[in-house]
């Protein structure tokens, strides 16, 4: 099973399933979502981590621009900015809306989040089931430099993570428990894997959901995560800027030991760098973490199966 969020949790997802698929194995995929960059817009609940998933995996995905659907029109985006109810700077493809539409009708109606994934992701054949960390509405605020808070796609989207940081915060986690299907899946997973997603607001929050955090380990299952960090620079977006946030270094043996190791209390097995990063191979390992460079750039289905295959390679040694 894979924990994570966002476009490189998609493409690694996407990888998994094309080294399964080769290698004809009935494997099931699990994927644990990011609900936390959730929000209201509009009158409608936008869930940007499990879409993006959800649309790669259909290969419904926009792969120039990096999220949203492909072939899309923003009519009514522009309408809505005409009457000014929605966001200037937040812009939602036509098709992509009526995902929108759907998941708050059903909300609506007394669906859970889970009942919503599963309704989503019916109509295309995945190769993965999706679940969401957990249930509740746990939306990420980040507390900034300046005496400011909003909400995390403010901070992201409209001020491009350009006014630092210091904290985040997800209103409501304390009360929020684990999905059925995440616990479920963790319950009967081979290998956790990490997905290279931003470490402090895509998997962090999964990890910080009360019980995740020990049902992931109780799960007896390795361990493994894959770097987002390659040569020290972020693959996508501005995590560099959240990890700043948290005192943690834009470095692939930082981020590793920002996880831990399980034999210290941490969390991993096993951490997947880059062939750029060599010298993270010493550091990581030294902390109790097996610790392998491997090409991590997802460039096409080649690249992105063979990034799976390193990952449960390492899981197989250490189990």
């Amino acid at each position: 099973m894979v924990i994570g969020g966002g476009v490189g949790c998609a493409r690694y997802v996407r990888g998994l399933r094309e080294h399964l698929r080769r290698s004809v194995t009935d494997a099931a995929i699990d994927v644990v979502v990011n609900t936390a960059d959730d929000w209201w817009v509009s009158g409608l609940r936008i869930s940007p981590d499990h879409d993006s998933i959800l649309y790669t995996l259909a290969g419904q995905n926009d792969d120039e621009r990096g999220w949203g659907r492909r072939g899309e029109s923003d009519r009514v985006s522009g309408e809505l900015r005409e009457w000014d109810a929605t966001p200037a700077w937040f812009t939602l493809g036509d098709l992509d809306l009526a995902t929108h539409i759907a998941r708050t009708s059903w909300l609506r109606e007394g669906a859970s989040v889970s009942d919503v994934f599963a309704r989503l992701g019916s109509r295309w054949d995945l190769g993965a089931t999706l679940h969401p960390a957990t249930d509740a509405e746990i939306d990420t605020h980040v507390a900034t430099e300046d005496g400011r808070r909003m909400h995390f796609q403010e901070w992201w989207v409209r001020e491009r993570a350009g006014i630092p940081a210091v904290r985040f915060e997800q209103d409501g986690i304390g009360a929020a428990r684990p999905s059925a299907g995440a616990l479920e899946a963790l319950a009967r997973a081979d290998v956790v894997l990490l997905a290279p997603s931003n470490p402090v607001v895509s998997i962090g929050p999964v990890l910080a959901v009360p019980g995740m955090r020990e049902a992931v380990l109780a799960s007896g299952a390795p361990v493994i995560g894959v770097s987002p960090i390659i040569g020290g620079s972020v693959v996508r977006g501005m995590a560099d800027a959240c990890l700043a946030a948290i005192g943690v270094e834009t470095d692939a043996a930082a981020v590793a030991l920002h996880y831990g190791a399980r034999t210290a209390g941490g969390l991993l097995d096993g951490w997947l760098v880059g062939e750029e990063d060599p010298g993270a191979v010493a550091k990581v390992a030294a902390a109790g973490i097996a610790c392998r460079a491997v090409p991590l750039w997802m460039r096409d289905a080649d690249t992105s199966a063979a990034l799976a295959v390193d990952a449960l390679s390492l899981a197989s040694e250490l189990a």
